[in-house]
């Protein structure tokens, strides 16, 4: 078992109301007064302050698991309120977000995030995704793994998502009071971000059944790998010289078992502060990072370009693309959207399968999808700082908001 225990000078009041030492395991860092022991092996903490009266330190010990949580002891602490309710539930590999109990939902959304991000749609996307349940959507979202091949990713998300909705439409959603003749009757819909809004293009040029009714296009982008991925011409020679070395270094192997405990165990202190941490996120983070590895290899092997080509999937999609109504999204500060060359493809299809497409300009950026309400915590007393943080906070949530009733006013309008 892979363990670490880290200790700090404790306050004099905790000291006096706690008089039995505290054990002491490994070496002490004399500059900084912290010591860390990884199972036999001492690591400097120097850029840990040394407990001053002007700072709170307590006395922790954390301990990594070889399960990569990390479980952390320190001094006692006011009891907590429980954790909120998570506002999703999982079927297969989806996370659902269901619309309030009681309230009957419109349709069912299938939602794919950005490349990379979207494989943890919980962390990344959570606000926009409750907005739209909140709105009256059943939003099923389909994390997916990243890689060069368009076409395999479309084909798995097709596949992934309806395997999540066959299990919906033979048993419901019990645990949001909606049977499974609730699901039947509801219409289908999609949206999707950055690579996701590709992706469901995509899904709606490969298949011409069991595709939504109708799309939300946000922010779409589909670049040669030489300008999606900076200086790719670059890196993918010098990745394929050094992956040889890389891997026959006993160091890469344990960097990569160690790189997924290490994120695990920060997802694990990062859980106490999200307002609804489910453990079996665990599961959705263990996917992003495999991601990297995985398209490490595919630079290595020497794929130097997305397949099908971004040309290959333009003229697809204008000869084969067969979802009727198509909302197009982009962001006034958007430098790496191709929503317009988008809808010149798209345009004459959609209208030759009598079918409608609509363009909105809507204030933001490319990241306007991600933005979460993360809880700004004022000091003793109020700054302009803090005026500025929240005003921009709040800023950034209205351009989600109005992106969310956005895509909702489309839907219930059709």
């Amino acid at each position: 078992m892979a363990a670490a225990h880290l200790f700090c000078s404790a306050p004099a009041a905790y000291r006096a109301a706690n008089p039995r030492p505290l054990a002491t395991r490994g070496r002490a860092n004399p500059a900084t007064g912290t010591y860390l022991v990884l199972k036999g092996v001492w690591c400097s903490c120097a850029h840990f302050p040394r407990a001053t009266p002007s700072r709170r330190f307590f006395p922790c010990r954390a301990s990594l698991s070889p399960d990569g949580s990390l479980a952390m002891l320190g001094a006692p602490s006011p009891r907590m309120a429980p954790p909120m309710r998570k506002p999703y539930m999982r079927e297969h590999s989806c996370l659902i977000f269901p619309p309030p109990r009681g309230r009957r939902p419109l349709a069912v959304i299938k939602f794919l995030g950005g490349a990379f991000i979207g494989a943890v749609p919980e962390v990344t996307y959570g606000y926009l995704l409750e907005l739209l349940a909140l709105e009256g959507f059943v939003v099923v979202c389909v994390p997916y793994n990243v890689t060069f091949d368009h076409e395999a990713a479309a084909r798995e998300v097709f596949q992934s998502f309806h395997a999540c909705y066959d299990a919906l439409l033979a048993s419901g959603l019990p645990e949001a009071g909606l049977s499974a003749l609730d699901i039947a009757e509801l219409p289908l819909y999609s949206v999707g971000h950055s690579n996701g809004a590709l992706l469901q293009l995509l899904v709606g040029s490969y298949f011409s059944e069991r595709i939504p009714e109708a799309n939300a296009i946000v922010s779409f982008n589909n670049r040669p790998a030489s300008e999606a991925v900076p200086y790719f011409e670059q890196i993918g020679p010098l990745f394929r010289q050094l992956m040889p070395m890389m891997e026959a270094s006993p160091v890469y192997s344990m960097a990569r078992n160690a790189s997924g405990y290490a994120w695990k165990a920060l997802f694990d202190l990062a859980g106490g502060l999200l307002r609804e941490y489910d453990q079996e996120a665990t599961v959705s983070l263990s996917k992003f990072i495999d991601q990297l590895p995985s398209v490490m290899n595919q630079v290595s092997e020497g794929v130097s370009e997305f397949k099908p080509t971004p040309p290959e999937n333009r003229e697809f999609c204008k000869n084969s693309y067969s979802v009727p109504n198509t909302l197009l999204v982009k962001f006034t500060v958007d430098a790496i959207d191709d929503t317009d060359i988008v809808e010149d493809v798209l345009r004459p299809r959609v209208d030759s399968i009598g079918g409608q497409i609509k363009k909105v300009i809507l204030s933001g950026t490319h990241l306007t999808p991600c933005i979460q309400d993360v809880k700004w915590q004022v000091g003793s007393e109020y700054t302009p700082a803090d005026a500025i943080a929240q005003g921009l906070k709040s800023l950034a949530l209205s351009e989600t908001r109005v992106l969310s009733r956005t895509i909702a006013d489309w839907f219930t309008s059709l």
